[in-house]
């Protein structure tokens, strides 16, 4: 199927400091297979006011948002849907006729890959980062009753504001501390970064932990991901995180939620295969 791109295209961008190309190919492939008047294209800005402002004057109708712009565009927006007003963080903004509303499809995503995976809320955790992912993936966990967590972050002045929020510890280090999950919620283990082949918890720790959650969705898997399984830990990847999160983006922008098969070829495609 060959799409034609026309004045009545609607438009649909993501911004981030460092553009990928997973959402630009995943909802691009899922346009072509549901014959959608869409196309999607990654940006980033040195100017966040007027990046905003252009969604707005352009009639453009979603965009993603990707650090370090979750936090600070809110104040250019119109308004919060619940998932993004209870963390303070949006990931998502939607465009109707000029109003801006802001999203956060991380959090409902974190939330739906603990139930599907069966997580026990009584499971203590450690979860390293204090981002504005990081916010969104401790509010998750915070509302699904996990209340046996610690919040480890070198920077204590936003380590201890996300412990403070969702009622969890801070600590630097992780320590002598044996959590039975370890969450990574910062660049480590990242395609391409500086600490690409790091683990972002030492062995000792990820030995004695029954479940590893890395966020990092670029590898799908990571050094940290590699090394549990290969103790036989059980796992949740970010690669399934960046799925479920786009989706419920295509889902937004297009009022249309593709089945299962066509999600799985988008991801497929998305990743290179």
């Amino acid at each position: 199927m060959s799409r034609r791109i026309s004045r009545d295209t609607r438009l649909c961008m993501s911004l981030s400091a460092r553009p990928g190309n997973f959402g630009t190919r995943f909802h691009n492939h899922l346009y072509e297979a549901l014959d959608l008047d869409y196309v999607y294209k990654a940006f980033t800005t040195t100017d966040l006011p007027a990046a905003i402002g252009g969604i707005r004057a352009l009639g453009i109708r979603g965009c993603a948002i990707s650090m370090p712009f979750k936090e600070a565009c809110i104040p250019l927006l119109d308004a919060l849907a619940e998932s993004a007003a209870a963390i303070d963080s949006v990931n998502t903004i939607v465009n109707d006729a000029g109003h801006l509303r802001g999203y956060n499809t991380d959090y409902l995503a974190v939330r739906q890959l603990l139930d599907e995976h069966g997580v026990s809320p009584q499971t203590s955790f450690a979860l390293r980062g204090s981002g504005g992912m990081a916010k969104a993936v401790a509010c998750a966990l915070r509302d699904a009753g996990f209340q046996d967590g610690v919040i480890v972050a070198r920077n204590e002045a936003a380590g201890r504001r996300l412990a403070e929020t969702c009622g969890y510890e801070w600590t630097p280090e992780l320590g002598a501390r044996r959590p039975q999950m370890l969450v990574n919620v910062t660049p480590i283990g990242m395609s391409g970064g500086a600490d690409a082949d790091a683990l972002a918890f030492d062995e000792a720790a990820i030995g004695a932990a029954q479940r590893v959650f890395d966020v990092v969705a670029l590898p799908a898997e990571t050094p940290l991901i590699r090394a549990a399984r290969a103790r036989g830990i059980a796992t949740i990847s970010g690669a399934d995180v960046i799925v479920l999160q786009a989706l419920e983006q295509f889902a937004l922008y297009t009022g249309v939620r593709p089945s299962p098969a066509q999600v799985r070829s988008a991801a497929a495609h998305a990743r290179g295969g």
